[in-house]
């Protein structure tokens, strides 16, 4: 009882634990199952069109979620989540297809968004006004974390096929444990008007005034999963060894997760803005860096990390600049945007950069991202963020 009582005061914490180590099961799943599909023959086409399944399973619960979760809480729907993702984990040694495993991604999306959903929403709902840039800076932070940390397990496919995710299940049970411990709890911003009206005018409210801040969680999502399932793929067909993909790939996390609390310390100060403007034309710059490193894994390994340092906590500072912009009514579909947003992103990144690499041009792959980065610097640089007015929603 003591214990249950010291988790619950501790509940943030607990949080924190569960999206590290979703964090980790998606930076190791996904250059992982694209490395065995790569070694295995498969096109890197269909093998960018193969990793989107994760984030086209977020899309399609998406519009869904806000019912179940107002209904029976941030507790049930953590669970919900764990549930599909663990038995999901547990079935990709069970039958090598390139079929199966898209649909079993799909059910890790759906039980990953589940997951993000009720914990951003339990954080920011939870958290004191003079606390909410430091929760969210730690909330980042944590899910940073876990990527960095995931595709350094990506080499144990030498041992055994199938031991790294059965490792992955094996943890998100451990954490996912503790969940069971917690009281549940309710979203308070639900309640009250904004809950007796269709997803899509909420929708349109958020987007009316929070349109920008949607770039960050878009561009994060974007790098995310094209880095994690299409860089394995460049890196291997240029002669850089696994081993070395392996780190190169977290440090690109690295520098996110040591500038991720300064970052936003700092956009509490200057502003939102400027700071996302300074990570987007950073990030631009340093991709274009590695860009020019040819084949030295030390040199892309150290322009990743610089890239890191700026783009980085882009997500974060999204979220931020959400919480900023958008009345309190509507921080519940907020959240649930900056997840669409992520997975729109997440689901364009593989998809172009495998087209990318199909083309084999003399461009380096990596100059996609710079390409990429640069525009949404130009969009944040001349976009005028609407102040909000009572918007009248229908149902």
């Amino acid at each position: 009882m003591k214990f249950r009582t010291y988790v619950n005061k501790h509940r943030f914490w607990v949080l924190v634990l569960i999206v590290s180590i979703s964090g980790f099961s998606q930076g190791m799943l996904l250059p992982l199952i694209s490395t065995i599909f790569e070694r295995d023959g498969v096109s890197s086409t269909l093998n960018g069109l193969n990793a989107t399944a994760l984030y086209i399973g977020t899309l399609f619960v998406s519009p869904f979620m806000e019912a179940p979760l107002r209904r029976f809480g941030f507790k049930p729907t953590i669970i919900f989540g764990g549930v599909f993702v663990i038995l999901s984990l547990l079935s990709f040694p069970l039958w090598k297809s390139i079929v199966f495993w898209f649909f079993l991604r799909i059910l890790i999306g759906i039980g990953d968004h589940a997951l993000h959903f009720s914990t951003q929403t339990w954080v920011i709902s939870s958290a004191s006004p003079g606390r909410l840039g430091r929760n969210i800076s730690i909330y980042g932070l944590s899910v940073g974390v876990g990527f960095a940390v995931g595709p350094m397990f990506v080499p144990l496919v030498d041992i055994y096929e199938g031991l790294p995710f059965i490792v992955s299940a094996g943890l998100s049970l451990l954490a996912w444990s503790f969940v069971f411990l917690l009281n549940n709890d309710h979203p308070e911003a639900m309640m009250g008007d904004s809950s007796q009206v269709g997803f899509i005018s909420r929708a349109k409210a958020t987007l009316v005034v929070s349109w920008i801040a949607f770039l960050g969680p878009f561009g994060f999502g974007f790098l995310e999963s094209s880095l994690n399932s299409m860089f394995p793929v460049y890196a291997l067909r240029n002669g850089i060894p696994l081993a070395m993909v392996s780190l190169i790939i977290p440090a690109f996390s690295v520098g996110g997760i040591l500038t991720q609390i300064p970052l936003g310390i700092l956009s509490d100060k200057i502003g939102r803005k400027p700071v996302l403007l300074l990570t987007l034309g950073g990030g631009s710059v340093a991709f274009a860096g590695a860009g020019l490193m040819g084949e030295n894994a030390v040199g892309i390994m150290m322009m990743f990390f610089i890239a890191g340092l700026f783009a980085g906590s882009i997500f974060s500072l999204g979220i931020s600049y959400m919480s900023d912009l958008t009345p309190k009514s509507l921080l519940p579909t907020g959240n649930l945007l900056c997840g669409i947003f992520f997975s729109i992103g997440s689901l364009t990144g593989p998809i172009l950069g495998g087209f990318f690499l199909e083309l084999q041009t003399e461009f380096s792959y990596l100059f996609l991202f710079t390409l990429f980065l640069g525009t949404l610097f130009i969009i944040t640089l001349v976009s005028k963020p609407n102040k909000f007015k009572q918007i009248e929603m229908g149902s």
